[in-house]
């Protein structure tokens, strides 16, 4: 899947079935369902959900939980804004 066929399944009702767990959590997220993003990696414990999960305490406006997921992922605070780095999460995990 491509970062453009990714995008355009965001007018759907439902995500592609060939989203990997993080990806439909990047996709609940831009159809405005926070929760349901959350709840999908939270208990999750590889790098990529980490990372994620970091992103969407950015979302939830929690800085202090999304540095602790930072940190569990590995990666640098995000110092963009919130669509730069749903976009940079996309390059970075859409194979």
């Amino acid at each position: 899947m491509t970062i453009q066929e990714y995008k355009e399944s965001l007018t759907k009702d439902n995500f592609p079935p060939v989203l990997s767990v993080q990806l439909q959590a990047l996709w609940y997220d831009a159809k405005g369902d926070w929760q349901k993003a959350h709840d999908l990696i939270d208990r999750l414990n590889d790098s990529t959900s980490a990372h994620i999960h970091a992103y969407l305490h950015r979302v939830e406006g929690d800085l202090w939980n999304a540095r602790y997921w930072y940190n569990r992922a590995k990666q640098p605070e995000f110092k963009g804004t919130l669509e730069e780095e749903w976009n940079y999460l996309l390059k970075l995990y859409i194979k």
